[in-house]
């Protein structure tokens, strides 16, 4: 786990379906107000990019990828 390598969300983009909430197993994640929020990034796996490939919107974005 690394302080640098955790997810962002571009909110333009996000439909709010907060599926990337319930799929994350190690709770990066938390609904606020009816949207996700990255509320632990430290929590996240280094390259691990299972909530990019399930969200529909292609909302979440990772160090190094381009919007």
């Amino acid at each position: 786990m690394s302080a640098t390598w955790f997810p962002t969300i571009d909110e333009d983009r996000c439909a709010e379906c907060l599926q990337c909430v319930e799929f994350c197993p190690h709770a990066v994640y938390e609904e606020k107000e009816g949207r996700p929020v990255v509320a632990q990034p430290l929590n996240c796996v280094d390259f691990c990019r299972g909530c990019q490939k399930i969200c529909d919107a292609k909302a979440i974005f990772f160090p190094g990828d381009t919007y």
